[in-house]
Order: C-alpha cells, then sequence, then structure tokens
C-alpha cells in the first residue's frame, strides 16, 4: 500500500511540475491521476443525499471533474496550435 501512496504522490508531483513549465506529458499524467483518484477518494455515491459528508464529497468530486476538463481543454488547445514554421530564407540576387 505505501508503493501506492508514493506512486501516486510522485504521479501528481512530477505531472504538475511538467504541467508548469507547458508540457503534454504532465497534463497526461494529470489526467490519469485524476482519472484513477477521483472516483476512489471522493465516493459521494455511498453516501445518503441528506448526509454532510455527501455534499462536500460531491462538491470535491465536481472540482476534479472539472480539472479533469480543463486539463483536456489545454490538450486540445495545444494540439490545435500549428506548430512554428521556420521561413525558408531566398537568396537575394546581385544586380549590377
Amino acid at each position: 500500500m505505501k508503493h501506492v501512496i508514493a506512486a501516486t504522490i510522485a504521479l501528481k508531483g512530477l505531472g504538475g511540475l511538467l504541467f508548469i513549465f507547458s508540457s503534454t506529458f504532465g497534463a497526461f499524467l494529470q489526467l490519469l491521476y485524476l482519472a484513477f483518484i477521483t472516483p476512489i477518494v471522493y465516493d459521494f455515491y455511498n453516501f445518503d443525499i441528506e448526509r454532510a459528508e455527501f455534499v462536500q464529497l460531491f462538491i470535491k468530486f465536481t472540482q476534479n471533474l472539472a480539472l479533469f476538463g480543463s486539463l483536456l481543454f489545454f490538450l486540445g488547445m495545444k494540439n490545435a496550435i500549428p506548430k512554428r514554421q521556420q521561413k525558408k530564407k531566398v537568396p537575394k540576387t546581385k544586380t549590377g
């Protein structure tokens, strides 16, 4: 169990650090982390609607879904912007 916790901490830490530097790999690591951890940690579906825990867990769950969506948006926009192409230098003709 210690290895699983250490792996999730490393996954989130490395993904966050790479994401700061606008890396798509970091965004994919964050997506992977959120996809596995969110339904496990915030299991609001096991609580009754009237309980206070349900509301708190549901809010955290929807916040993580919003983060997941924003990471998908980041990846979509990152892939939609064309890469900067180098301009070909045209040799100048000599007149004379």
